[in-house]
């Protein structure tokens, strides 16, 4: 009972009762700190968030300074594989036209390779020819 009278009561006494009760908690009063306290933690971060801000724009910086040097060099790159293709296609056509130039001697070792052949041809035939003649005039020469 004398807690509940204390509760009913002035300030005081509910205080008084708080304190005795260890389950209770107790708030106690923020105190501001000193003016010239604030002042200096107001510019200890701000220096702070310079100092981080600096940094995160140093580092943004130095990477667009790194893409840009890949950008160049990506750049030089690609003129180099032109050159090189430019040169390429230049031998090709080059090459075409000498192989155009071949053309008509290309069709006349053609030709000339058909006429062997068909002369090689000939020449079996004409061999099988002259052996069976050969065997004929054995045959009328036994008798």
């Amino acid at each position: 009972m004398a807690t509940a009278a204390a509760a009913e009561g002035p300030p005081e006494a509910r205080v008084q009762v708080a304190k005795q009760d260890p389950a209770v908690e107790t708030a106690e009063e923020a105190k501001e700190p000193a003016e010239a306290d604030i002042n200096e933690l107001c510019k200890d971060m701000f220096n702070k968030m310079a100092t981080y801000l600096t940094g995160e724009l140093t580092a943004t910086s130095e990477d667009y300074k790194l893409l840009e040097n890949m950008n160049k060099l990506t750049s030089l790159k690609y003129l180099e594989m032109k050159a090189i293709a430019v040169n390429i296609s230049r031998n090709l056509k080059d090459l075409n036209q000498k192989y155009a130039g071949l053309q008509p001697y290309l069709e006349q070792i053609n030709l000339i390779e058909e006429q062997v052949a068909a002369l090689e041809q000939a020449a079996y035939k004409l061999d099988a020819y002259s052996k069976k003649l050969e065997a004929k005039y054995k045959k009328l020469e036994k008798r």
